[in-house]
């Protein structure tokens, strides 16, 4: 048996599954592409988590749409992160094109173009159906631990929230947490004091910062209602295919605190609503994060933490998430060694330091005995790849250097006309796009404040009413005391003694 025969075996045995896969292109040794030897990925294993790495130019983007319309055509939902903003052509049909025809002809696959089911949503102005969150739903700990507060400050944000629970206050967007937190050390000093401490003002001024910081960020239009169910990224259309939901977030490449918030909720939001699978045989939802370093490079240790906890125990609500990045240094190891699969793009060896990195990344892979790892990861043209999955045991597959196939849909954008009338069509865009401001925690403090300082002036103007009937009153007491001990001039004459004497001296005369 020739080498190529034993790696044309040792391939089928290992990409050949019971239940339902997908396939991603055909194997290649030595530069050959082997028809009919398929690189095939179980769907029971897909959430398992994974990795698309390689460098700009590739092909990353069209092997995670590759992924995303196999999926769709499997009935599992995706959700995908559109950073560079050209993942909306996934809705509109490819036209073809001859090298598209001549790469399947040597992977021996038919190529159909096909448009797929998707949904456009933004987290900022964007076109899209609106995604929003509200305070309330975060929570103190993960509201303390997006914005990286102290100990101390993170026991005041939970103050906070106990005080609007106590108090049905709702904590609906940034203008109500700000607020309370400036009630807590201002009109509702004394009231905080009494029933939970004395509370720092350095410290709410500190936390007061770091939300303006957020806010900054565009914060103020992910927090606030009509807060998204994830419930409706679980969609499928009329035909069984799962709908592709596009985040677009072309607009926040720049606000990294912005997107790792987003991030950290949705993930949050998953797991406590989304049930236990089990080995259900297939997944619930799919998540793809292109330009995954945004979330990690700014992110902070507690932020890491979370998402690392997040990834590890995710899996088993039947969600699966895949980082889309340039090389796989940019994930931290605790995530890289949850990745089941993992689809290595070429790496490019321009300095020291990128030859160091291609080396570490080769060990990542599982060992082969037909391929130089670390050669063939500078070798691999666009759209070529090393693939290596789980079995539906759980096993690592065979390593093998792959022709990946086209995507079936337009590898380009949608025009500003195809964008508005898919978000005419969209029932998601009808509810969530109109704008509620209730009435939340914000408005009830500001009536709180008024109210006192309305029954503030009352009270100080009964007791300058009280104070000036006490004036007037003692003013007359006074009066009329003084009237009393000041005699009239003739009342005083005539009542003197010699006055008297002389009137009882004529009357002796007159009786004699």
């Amino acid at each position: 048996m020739t080498k190529s025969d034993k790696f044309r075996n040792d391939i089928a045995k290992g990409n050949t599954f019971k239940g339902d896969f997908i396939t991603l292109g055909a194997a290649m040794l030595e530069g050959e592409t082997m028809t009919n030897a398929y690189v095939n990925i179980p769907l029971k294993t897909m959430n398992r988590h994974g990795l698309i790495a390689g460098a700009t130019g590739t092909g990353k983007t069209k092997t995670l749409q590759v992924l995303a319309e196999n999926l769709s055509e499997k009935g599992v939902p995706v959700l995908l992160m559109d950073i560079k903003g050209d993942l909306s052509g996934l809705a509109k049909a490819s036209p073809g094109h001859p090298k598209i025809d001549e790469r399947h002809e040597k992977i021996g696959l038919p190529f159909e173009a096909k448009e797929f089911p998707v949904e456009i949503l933004t987290l900022s102005e964007q076109d899209g159906v609106r995604l929003r969150a509200t305070i309330s739903e975060f929570g103190p700990v993960l509201i303390s631990r997006i914005l990286d507060v102290t100990e101390t400050q993170a026991g005041i944000i939970s103050v906070i929230f106990k005080y609007c629970d106590d108090n049905h206050l709702p904590l609906l967007d940034l203008k109500d947490f700000k607020k309370i937190l400036q009630y807590s050390t201002g009109e509702g000093k004394k009231e905080f004091q009494e029933a939970y401490g004395r509370i720092s003002t350095a410290s709410t001024g500190a936390i007061l910062r770091k939300l303006i910081e957020l806010e900054q960020q565009g914060g103020d239009l992910f927090f606030g209602e009509t807060s998204f169910d994830t419930q409706d990224l679980l969609r499928v259309d009329e035909n069984g295919r799962g709908y592709i939901n596009i985040i677009r977030l072309t607009d926040i490449q720049d606000k990294p605190k912005l997107f790792s918030t987003f991030m950290l909720s949705l993930l949050a939001e998953i797991y406590s609503t989304f049930p236990e699978q089990g080995d259900s045989g297939r997944p619930e939802l799919i998540m793809f994060i292109d330009e995954a370093h945004l979330i990690f490079n700014e992110a902070s240790d507690a932020l890491l933490n979370q998402i690392e906890s997040i990834v590890k125990l995710i899996r088993s609500k039947g969600v699966g998430l895949y980082f889309v990045t340039q090389n796989p240094t940019d994930v931290p190891e605790a995530v890289l060694g949850q990745l089941g699969l993992k689809v290595q793009h070429a790496l490019r060896a321009f300095t020291a330091k990128d030859r160091k990195a291609i080396k570490l990344t080769a060990q990542n892979y599982p060992d082969t005995e037909y391929y130089d790892t670390a050669d063939v990861l500078t070798s691999l043209g666009i759209g070529e790849a090393l693939v290596s999955a789980l079995d539906e045991k759980g096993k690592p597959t065979p390593l093998a250097a792959t022709m990946m196939r086209a995507p079936m849909s337009r590898m380009d954008i949608l025009t500003e006309s195809e964008l508005g009338s898919l978000l005419t069509a969209s029932k998601l865009a009808r509810k969530y796009n109109e704008e509620i401001d209730r009435n939340s925690a914000y408005e009830m403090l500001n009536k709180k404040i008024e109210q006192a300082e309305a029954e503030e002036a009352k009270q100080k103007a009964k007791e300058e009413q009280e104070a000036l009937k006490k004036a007037e009153s003692k003013r007359r007491t006074s009066s009329s005391r003084r009237r009393s001990t000041r005699q009239n001039p003739i009342v005083k004459v005539l009542s003197s003694p010699t006055v008297i004497r002389s009137v009882l001296g004529i009357l002796t005369k007159m009786l004699k």
